[in-house]
């Protein structure tokens, strides 16, 4: 068999041996088209505005939908993403084992309820077995699980994306028409409503 000796040549479209690439799980690959960087996504956009919080990109596709837009062709686009972890405080052992408790007291209540359904006596007395039982299992394993950190994460936090500026875009045959009722708006260039 006639291999090329270039291992990249087997990857060119159009060339001899572009076709000896193996068949994997989900059956023989094909090599990109175009561009090489994957499927097209759809129409070409255009962005109409960009502002320094969602909020405002919020408002001006609230516009556009009351004013018959079809906002179905619109995107808000968050751009210069930013992970932003709040710490929320310390976490000890107890802190831990009390939300270990909590989360299992959810749990119990649930596993209560379903057994109370089906108990023929005192269904209020399972519930509250089941209830107080995943409160102590939730615990001990609450604080066994912090335990078991040996001091590497003692504190709560929680993260979210924040992106520094949110676009406005829309497909490129809308682009005028949405212009046109941006133009009504009356919106200064940092995307805050004029006075």
């Amino acid at each position: 068999m006639n291999r090329p000796s270039n291992p990249t040549a087997t990857l060119r479209s159009g060339t001899s041996g572009g076709n000896d690439l193996p068949s994997g799980p989900a059956g023989r690959p094909t090599p990109p088209g175009g561009d090489g960087h994957g499927p097209p996504t759809g129409a070409p956009t255009v962005t109409i505005g960009s502002y320094p919080d969602y909020p405002s990109a919020q408002r001006v596709v609230d516009y556009l939908a009351d004013n018959r837009f079809p906002v179905e062709r619109t995107a808000i686009v968050g751009t210069n993403l930013t992970l932003v972890e709040t710490v929320l405080g310390r976490m000890t052992t107890g802190r831990s084992a009390l939300v270990g408790a909590g989360t299992g007291a959810w749990f119990g209540l649930f596993i209560g309820l379903l057994f109370g359904i089906f108990t023929a006596g005192n269904w209020v007395a399972v519930i509250l077995v089941g209830l107080v039982i995943g409160a102590i299992w939730g615990a001990v394993f609450g604080a066994v699980a912090h335990a078991m950190t040996g001091g590497q994460r003692d504190f709560a936090s929680a993260s979210s994306l924040r992106a520094g500026q949110y676009a406005v875009t829309v497909e490129a045959d809308q682009a005028d028409q949405a212009r046109q009722l941006l133009g009504r708006m009356h919106l200064t260039p940092t995307g805050a409503t004029a006075r």
